[in-house]
């Protein structure tokens, strides 16, 4: 169902409802027989690719969506493990058309939608992973990151209710346009989006030692893995560890190992035209 026609930075906005009643919103921009389509990393909505979205859809349809309980979709009763969140993203692929998919996921997003391709890999032409979550870093195991998710998973949604996770995670999002901006700023880090945050991040590190135990089968042709490589001074030595993990990911896919000089985690508000690239290679 269309929810309105009026010009978007990131298209028309649509809502489908899934097999249990919630209500998934997507926004689409282009045409063409080859879609797109965007998963954002964990706890952020559609807003996140307002840099990189509208430049694909000059190219190809290009669709970007908000995972349930945030953004504009409805909150999910069931856990958000890893393969509910796939499920949910097949389901949206089945509602876009037979395919072919490029499918570029963020963060946690780049897990899901590994996860998807392994589910449907006739459909999928291409992954763009960007700055993936990664299971070949062996930090996420460590102690110390089990004790530091697990308080921020409490310290979340408190953060939420004063106002701070707002004021604190906002201020990356101020490279996007100024009209997602807004959108992003008003609708990602409500109450609920604390919520779902949560959701997603409880279950995330079982659910990665469960990828690295049993690795996915793929049987995508195209696999690009971009990986940011500037080292900030809180990162010196997550980030090189990362990165040396997304190499072994993309040697293991037989993909590219595509560096983000000028990019931390966040590539797709600093450097919008690698993922931009990338993607245009596997549409042509």
């Amino acid at each position: 169902m269309m929810l309105d026609t009026s010009t978007h930075r990131l298209g028309n906005s649509h809502y489908i409802q899934t097999a249990d009643g919630r209500k998934l919103h997507y926004m689409e921009k282009g045409a063409g027989k080859l879609t797109v389509v965007f998963e954002s990393g964990m706890g952020s909505s559609r807003c996140a690719w307002g840099l990189v979205q509208p430049l694909v859809a000059k190219h190809a349809r290009a669709d970007v969506y908000d995972r349930a309980g945030i953004g504009r979709s409805d909150p999910d009763r069931e856990p958000r493990r890893l393969a509910r969140m796939a499920d949910d993203l097949i389901f949206l692929l089945n509602q876009l058309g037979k395919g072919p998919f490029v499918l570029v996921g963020h963060s946690w997003g780049g897990p899901i939608i590994r996860t998807a391709a392994a589910m449907e890999p006739a459909r999928i032409r291409g992954l763009v992973l960007v700055d993936q979550t990664d299971e070949h870093c062996g930090l996420y195991f460590e102690e110390s990151s089990v004790r530091h998710y697990a308080r921020m998973n409490k310290l979340i949604p408190i953060l939420a209710r004063v106002g701070l996770y707002r004021l604190m995670g906002s201020k990356p999002g101020k490279a996007l346009p100024a009209d997602v901006y807004k959108e992003h700023h008003r609708e990602d880090f409500t109450l609920q989006a604390a919520r779902t945050m949560v959701a997603e991040g409880t279950p995330f590190l079982k659910d990665l030692r469960a990828l690295r135990e049993h690795p996915l089968k793929l049987a995508v042709t195209q696999v690009s893995v971009i990986s940011g490589t500037h080292v900030s001074r809180m990162e010196q030595k997550f980030r090189p560890a990362l990165h040396e993990a997304h190499r072994q990911t993309a040697t293991a896919l037989a993909g590219r190992l595509v560096e983000a000089p000028n990019s931390g985690h966040m590539v797709m508000y600093t450097e919008p035209g690698l993922i931009v690239d990338e993607i245009k290679r596997m549409i042509d």
